[in-house]
């Protein structure tokens, strides 16, 4: 199965069916479609009895689904929305939260849904004051990793009796990054046969572990929190830490060979890397991931796992990919493939075998 991207077939129908789809959409919804077929009988009774009381019922009735088209057109017609994606994993649900403006300066806006075009997925906001904001919240799930286009976000009612649900399209480009799950049980990887790290060595708290002190810097998110300057911090007012020059020969290098046909094995060899990745955080190591198509350098801390998870979401496999280049001598670091190895790298972990 293809990793999704803004060139597959799957991108290019959902581009069709928008060309072909009405930016404006009327649908009955169940008790819409008893009330019309109610009128349509009621009419033709009232013109074969020629019954008064008939007539202005009929009539009642129409100015009913007259009412409801016209205010729920006023609900969707000046609303604009932006969309915000929350980190998502393979598998997990998302949360995508809508921040919709109601443009209209005299009327609420009720009853308010927001989705993608193509997903079921819906987030709902009661009422938005003229001129406010309202968030509607929405949880997906992607089963696969990988990068998908999100295009066209449609805002809908039912607002005001519920026969019908008026829909609008707002084209609103953006994307999912879809990250590999990481909670693939996984070995402690073993570079020449050897543990990563010696044994006894408490790698997050030794000084040599972490190098040479550099000096101290403003807090950024994923820095690790042992690293907090705390007299520095009280004495300024905000989060300080230690800086050090990591040693990026004792750093782990995970290496992910892209040259493999996309499948089942190549996801297997995706959540391989990104396990082992998450098992050197929860060390405390520092690590890095190199691929044929870009390289992340060794670091520690959330932020690392975060950009890591982020490349490996990006990655496309292809037999004709090229030869893998080790970013320090092959037998220092971790080879994590889909297809048979080559001699010469530290450890192993092959797709295949169910990486051990």
């Amino acid at each position: 199965m293809k990793i999704p991207t803004p060139t597959s077939l799957a991108h290019v129908r959902t581009r069709v069916r928008r060309w072909l789809k009405p930016p404006r959409r009327l649908h009955f919804s169940r008790g819409g479609w008893f009330f019309t077929g109610g009128s349509v009988m009621l009419g033709f009774a009232a013109v074969g009895t020629g019954n008064n009381l008939l007539f202005l019922l009929l009539g009642g009735m129409l100015g009913f689904i007259t009412l409801s088209g016209f205010l729920s057109e006023q609900m969707v017609r000046n609303l604009e929305v932006r969309r915000r994606v929350a980190r998502a994993t393979a598998g997990s649900p998302a949360r995508i939260t809508y921040e919709i403006r109601n443009g209209n300066r005299r009327l609420s806006a009720y009853s308010i849904e927001a989705g993608e075009d193509g997903h079921e997925a819906r987030g709902w906001v009661a009422a938005i004051a003229p001129g406010a904001h309202g968030v509607a919240r929405a949880e997906h799930t992607w089963e696969r990793r990988g990068v998908y286009p999100l295009e066209t976000i449609v805002l809908s009612t039912t607002f005001p009796f519920g026969l019908f649900v008026k829909e609008r399209d707002r084209d609103v480009p953006g994307e999912a990054v879809v990250w590999p799950r990481a909670d693939r049980p996984v070995r402690e990887p073993r570079p020449s046969g050897e543990r990563v790290r010696q044994a006894g060595e408490a790698y997050a708290g030794s000084a040599g572990a972490r190098g040479e002190y550099r000096g101290l810097r403003p807090y950024r998110p994923g820095d690790d929190p042992r690293d907090v300057h705390w007299r520095t911090t009280a004495r300024v007012g905000h989060p300080v830490i230690r800086e050090y020059e990591r040693d990026r020969s004792r750093a782990l290098w995970l290496c992910l060979d892209l040259r493999a046909p996309d499948g089942d094995l190549a996801e297997d060899a995706v959540e391989i890397a990104a396990a082992v990745a998450s098992a050197a955080l929860k060390r405390g190591e520092a690590f890095g991931l190199a691929t044929q198509d870009a390289r992340v350098r060794p670091a520690g801390g959330a932020a690392q796992m975060e950009r890591v998870l982020d490349l490996l979401a990006r990655a496309r496999f292809r037999p004709d990919a090229p030869r893998l280049e080790a970013p320090v001598p092959a037998a220092e670091c971790v080879l994590v493939t889909a297809g048979t190895p080559l001699p010469g790298w530290g450890d192993v972990f092959a797709a295949a075998e169910g990486g051990r």
